[in-house]
């Protein structure tokens, strides 16, 4: 079965590793067709709004969209067109996973799983400013929005992740510590949905702090890590750190009729159009994207041909330690995929 597969380029790097991205999955003969259209920076050059009615409508229709990365301005300016599309179609689970793929780093056989809630928390974007002698931005006021109904589905989600997957073992981390309404909230449902899985999944329940330090002193005590969304942003960033960065970062948003899988990156305008950028997480992102498909064995023939090429270090990009161009490393990829054959 061929699925059509709407394809946003994205700003900065994004149009040069979604057309290697692209390339790959054809070479593997990945039963995909796309439609591609645009959003952000890219959208507006083209004169239209910074997201587009006609992207929106592809990915309803489609129910499958790989994302480049977008630009979103630090402080000023719109706000993050990705936060835009995960509260229109409802995206409430992150999922990050982080596997190994460069050898011999500070962490080897690394196999954790983030799962953060989407769109509640600090990340809601309830804020405002509050004017004080003749300041009318003396003060700055954000509201940490948790909800019954939100830590109950993302809780659920995790466990029948951890379930699906043959996982082990569910940490819930939190702040309730300090945020005893908003946190507590956010432990008191974990735990409750936790007794719903008590005989298959191993559950437990971390302060936040706590557990950025002993992800760094002992990762391999984690397995599937759920918890809301500030936090999963910063931890999810953690982890793809021990695995080498998040070159290596693939991630998907799921809604109940929508995924958006993407590289969790930025746009780096920095090096955008120097041929030099890493696909690698766009790719596995899209490998994830198979894997939702039921395409498990073209999924994993990228992916063992991915793992190769950097393995073997001689055609890999600059953040690699290489001095391939972003085609080049493709290539390879598409050389290590047919040799398959």
């Amino acid at each position: 079965m061929t699925h059509t597969v709407t394809l946003i380029p994205g700003d900065g790097i994004g149009p040069a590793i979604t057309e290697e991205v692209v390339r790959i999955l054809a070479a593997a003969g990945a039963p995909v067709e796309w439609e591609r259209y645009e959003a952000g920076l890219a959208a507006v050059d083209q004169g239209h709004d910074l997201l587009p009615q006609d992207t929106l409508d592809s990915i309803e229709r489609n129910r499958y969209c790989l994302k480049g990365p977008l630009t979103t301005p630090v402080g000023a300016g719109f706000r993050s067109i990705n936060v835009a599309l995960r509260k229109h179609f409802e995206l409430y689970a992150n999922v990050r996973p982080a596997e190994t793929m460069v050898p011999g780093g500070r962490y080897d056989d690394i196999d954790i799983v983030i799962v953060r809630e989407n769109t509640e928390g600090l990340y809601a974007g309830i804020e405002h400013y509050i004017g004080m002698r003749q300041d009318p931005r003396a003060v700055a006021e954000s509201v940490m929005l948790i909800t019954r109904y939100g830590s109950d589905r993302i809780c659920r989600y995790a466990f029948e992740y951890a379930v699906e997957h043959k996982r082990k073992k569910v940490t819930l981390v939190h702040k309730a510590n300090i945020l005893k309404y908003t946190q507590g909230l956010f432990l008191e449902v974990g735990r409750e949905v936790a007794k719903n899985y008590a005989d298959v999944i191993e559950f437990e329940d971390r302060i936040v702090d706590a557990t950025a330090m002993q992800q760094v002193l002992d990762p391999y005590q984690f397995d599937v890590i759920v918890t809301e969304n500030m936090f999963g942003d910063i931890l999810s960033d953690l982890t793809a750190g021990l695995v080498g960065g998040l070159g290596f970062a693939p991630g998907v948003n799921i809604g109940k009729d929508v995924a958006i899988y993407e590289a969790v990156h930025g746009s780096a305008p920095d090096i955008a159009g120097r041929g030099i950028a890493n696909p690698s997480a766009l790719l596995l992102g899209a490998c994830l994207m198979l894997d939702q498909m039921g395409q498990h064995e073209t999924a994993g023939r990228i992916r063992t041909a991915l793992k190769t090429v950097i393995t073997d270090g001689k055609v890999v990009t600059s953040d690699l330690g290489g001095t391939a161009s972003t085609t080049a490393f493709a290539d390879a990829i598409i050389e290590q995929i047919q040799a398959q054959a």
